[in-house]
Formats: structure tokens, C-alpha cells, sequence
């Protein structure tokens, strides 16, 4: 399977304020309050950089629905399509399309939107951050209730995407009757709730669709607030302004689900803490590389920081992922690092400098923990400087290859495979990637199109050591996810990360 670098680039307060009631604790909650870690830049969840932010797929899960249905725990269900497969040679793929569905303005659910939906993202010109994903099926059709595709280059991990980073059905007839400004200003899907209200940077009110294929969510209105400091979440919980938050550092969490009249929920989640590494300035160098990645103590940073909330990582798979070797390690070794940076001529009284980036309150604890490891790269003889910046700057600067030498990322690939985390992570023609050398290209290469699962999977085990024994990146940690939630409510965790509010139910 041949990607050029070309076809992988292309996957490649409010003006109307809202007045929130505060919730009185007594009372049962009518209409639901979530205080959200993160802004919605745009309500296209199949185009531009806001699609493949995994923070944000619950907002889009909560309106739109997606071909295939990941339920909380990861495994794939019925969705808007019912079955799905390949043909006995693997030239073509088919799926059956479910019937009595409703568009949330009231028309009718066709094949026809699914058959428009594959092809719209499949070209170029479209804008999809995965179209390379989607290219790969070409001559979309409908024949009766079952679309049908043919396979231009075979990707064994189709279907998954089509419950992940992209994987959405949007209204044919609606879009291109409003065009794209239209559908931003008044979107509409098949999901469990309906856009009544929006106000970018502030909040949407969210509506319960009537016409829902699924359960009915519980709550007739939900209001979601973009709070992107963490502290202020904290405030919003504990004042009784919102009912659920996220997101909030583990000790705020231990604090306030002790509180009367809240509690909390945590899991481990499909996300991973990590550093990118670029090709620039002292980060070229692999004895800094190795350096920087053996002299950080992930297990005391999980400790001291995250109040024992995470599990240390060597590579970019988590042990949930369907390529994790936990024969892979990498020590903590802080004598090493030095004897490596002498071996470059950098010391403590010479330091290698360069700027690592990051996020500040996007995770629990991000500013924090790279604050912890600048502290233990200098004393072994590196000098980071810090720069802050919002995660939708981070998505940028990464597509445009201008991320600093070391960049904090939350990295998320809730369908567990090795090529939606190691690989378009670290596949230097790669849009998503920091990193690119021919070491690692060419044996990722090969393995896009690997129909043979065991092989495939082994290929990307030798792919994650060849990664970790030269340094390319620093995987810190898979994340547990923190909800913060009144008493009265219920929050059913999903394990992708994704907080759906159609999963929130009374207590």
C-alpha cells in the first residue's frame, strides 16, 4: 500500500448572553448543566482540525450519530447502520443502512445519506483530516437498503473508523440545500438531542430529538457550558451552577465528591499523556531524545501530581490497545541521561536548551506535570523553556510541522488499534505526526494495508520498540478521567473519554 505525503496532508463571553437559574439542590433537575472542558470551533464533525480533537466527539456524539455505535465500554454495536462487512476477496465493502430514522428537522433518513456522507469525505477537495481513511472507497452506491463500495486500497481498520475521529453521517439533502455557513449556523443530525441554542466560546443548549432511533436521553434540555480553566469548573460543581463537570485536578476530585451532595466517577480512559518529539534543534540529536525520555519518573509524577490517578506508559499503547507489548520498557535512569548528554557535551553548567509547548488546564495536572518534568530534565543537564497555548494552536502548529522541539499532547484512540495511535501519531507523512525519518516510515509503511491480522499486529509491536529504543517520543501515561457530578445525577462513563450527555441519568 502506497500513501504519499500529499494524500495523508488532506486527512490531513457571547454577543446574546444566556441566564442560567442556579440549580437548588432540593429540587429534582429538570434541565441538566455541564460545565465542558473545551470550546466547539465548528459543528462540522467531519472537516477541519475540530474533527479529529477527541475532546469534543461527545458534543458532536450527542447530536449526530455516527455509521457504526461504540458503546462505553468500546465494542462496536448497530448504529445508523445495521450490518456491515467485506465481500469474499476484500474488493469491496457493504452495509446495510437502518430504516425509520428521522433528520432532526422531520425528514426522512435514507442509504442515500450514507452513500453521500462516504464519498463527500473520500475527496480531497471536501477538507476531511482523515479523507486518506475514507479515499481508500470509491464508487460509492445504493442498491436498495445496502450501500456497497469499492475498495481502492485495502485498510483493515475501515469499519472501525466508522465509529471513530470522523466517522459521522451527515443530511444530504439539508447540506446542500444551506451549504456549509448554513449548516454551521443551524446544524442538524439523528442523534439523541437537537441544537436549539448556540453562542461560540459560551454555551449550547442542547433539546431531546422526539424522533430518536435509540433510548430516549433523559433529560429534555441540557445546557453545556465551554469552561476551559479547570478552577473554574471546580467553582461551577461546588456552587451548584452545573451538575456535571470534568476534567478537574485529582485532588479537587477527592475533595469534592467527599462533599455532601456531590460524588464522582473515574475510569481509565483510551487517552494517553505524551511528548512529542520533533526534528529540530537539539531534539536531532538522539542522545538528548534518550536522555529527555530516561530521566522523567512517570510513576512519581502519577503520585505526586495526579494523587495516584494513571498508569505509566512506555509506548503509545495502552494495555487495552490491541498492540501493547508489556515487554517494552524504558527505565528511569537519571545517571544514564547524564552519560548520554555528556556524550553530546551538554551538562547541568552546559545545558541542551530547547521549548517544549503546552496545554494549561485542557487535562488535569498538563501545565503541572511538564512544569515537573522540566524540573527533572534540568537536573540532568537539559533546559526547556515553556510555552503555554491552547490545544486548538497545538493542531496548527502540528499540521503545519511547526511544533517546538518537545510538545505536550492528549492523545486519544478510543478503537484501541495501533495505526490510530502509534501510526498516524508517528508515520512521518502523517499529518498528526511530529516526528519523520525513513527508519520508521518504511517500516510503517507496509503495515496500512497488512490484511493479515497477526502479522499486522506483530509488525506494529516491532514498530512501538524500534520507536522506544530511539527515543521519538515520551509516552507519560494513559489517563483516568475525573467527573465531578451532583448526587442527584447519574454519569455512565464512556471509555473513549467522551462525556454524552444522552448517558446521564437521574440518580
Amino acid at each position: 500500500m502506497k500513501l504519499s505525503r500529499r494524500s495523508l496532508l488532506q486527512m490531513s463571553a457571547a454577543s446574546v448572553a444566556l441566564t442560567f437559574a442556579k440549580p437548588v439542590l432540593a429540587q429534582a433537575i429538570d434541565d441538566l448543566v455541564i460545565a465542558y472542558n473545551v470550546n466547539l470551533p465548528s459543528w462540522d464533525p467531519t472537516t477541519g482540525p475540530s474533527a479529529v480533537n477527541p475532546t469534543i466527539q461527545g458534543l458532536y456524539q450527542a447530536v449526530f450519530d455516527q455509521y457504526i455505535l461504540q458503546q462505553p465500554d468500546l465494542s462496536p454495536a448497530p448504529g445508523l447502520l445495521t450490518d456491515w462487512g467485506w465481500n469474499e476477496d476484500n474488493t469491496q465493502v457493504w452495509m446495510d443502512v437502518r430504516e425509520g430514522v428521522k433528520w432532526h428537522d422531520g425528514s426522512d433518513f435514507t442509504a442515500e445519506d450514507v452513500r453521500w456522507s462516504l464519498e463527500r469525505v473520500s475527496r480531497e477537495e471536501t477538507g476531511s483530516p482523515m479523507q486518506f481513511v475514507w479515499g481508500t472507497l470509491a464508487n460509492h452506491r445504493v442498491e436498495g437498503n445496502r450501500v456497497i463500495a469499492d475498495v481502492v486500497q485495502f485498510d483493515p481498520t475501515i469499519f472501525k473508523w466508522m465509529y471513530f475521529l470522523t466517522g459521522y453521517v451527515l443530511p444530504k439533502d439539508y447540506y446542500e440545500r444551506v451549504g456549509a455557513e448554513g449548516f454551521e449556523a443551524a446544524p442538524i443530525g439523528t442523534g439523541p438531542y437537537m441544537v436549539e441554542q448556540y453562542e461560540r466560546n459560551a454555551f449550547v443548549r442542547l433539546k431531546a430529538n422526539p424522533d430518536y432511533w435509540g433510548d430516549a436521553p433523559e433529560f429534555e434540555t441540557v445546557t453545556i457550558r465551554f469552561v476551559t480553566d479547570a478552577s473554574s469548573r471546580v467553582a461551577e460543581v461546588e456552587s451548584g451552577n452545573s451538575h456535571v463537570t470534568l476534567e478537574v485536578p485529582y485532588e479537587e476530585y477527592d475533595r469534592l465528591r467527599a462533599r455532601s451532595g456531590l460524588a464522582g466517577t473515574d475510569a481509565p480512559i483510551s487517552d494517553i499523556a505524551m511528548i512529542f518529539f520533533t526534528n529540530r534543534d537539539a531534539m536531532a540529536d538522539e542522545n538528548v531524545r534518550k536522555a529527555a525520555v530516561h530521566a522523567v519518573d512517570k510513576q512519581l509524577i502519577i503520585d505526586r501530581l495526579l494523587s495516584g490517578y494513571g498508569v505509566p506508559l512506555h509506548t503509545l499503547e495502552t494495555p487495552e490497545y490491541l498492540a501493547f507489548d508489556p515487554s517494552i520498557e524504558v527505565e528511569f535512569n537519571p545517571d544514564l541521561a547524564r552519560e548520554l548528554l555528556a556524550e553530546s557535551g551538554y551538562s547541568t553548567d552546559n545545558p541542551a536548551r530547547f521549548t517544549i509547548q503546552t496545554t494549561r488546564g485542557y487535562k488535569p495536572k498538563d501545565y503541572e506535570m511538564i512544569q515537573a518534568i522540566v524540573g527533572m530534565w534540568r537536573r540532568v543537564g537539559i533546559e526547556a523553556e515553556i510555552e503555554v497555548y491552547e490545544v486548538a494552536r497545538h493542531f496548527e502548529l502540528r499540521a503545519a510541522g511547526e511544533l517546538a522541539p518537545a510538545a505536550f499532547y492528549n492523545w486519544g484512540n478510543s478503537v484501541g488499534d495501533p495505526t490510530t495511535s502509534t501510526g498516524f501519531a508517528m508515520f512521518g507523512p502523517s499529518p498528526h505526526s511530529a516526528w519523520n525519518s525513513d527508519d520508521l516510515n518504511e517500516m510503517i509503511g507496509p503495515l496500512w494495508g497488512e490484511a493479515d491480522e497477526d502479522a499486522r499486529i506483530e509488525g506494529w509491536k516491532a514498530v512501538s520498540r524500534h520507536i522506544a529504543d530511539n527515543a521519538y517520543v515520551l509516552p507519560i501515561l494513559q489517563y483516568v478521567q475525573p467527573v465531578v457530578h451532583s448526587d442527584r445525577v447519574r454519569v455512565q462513563q464512556h471509555a473513549s473519554g467522551a462525556l454524552l450527555p444522552h448517558l446521564i441519568t437521574r440518580a
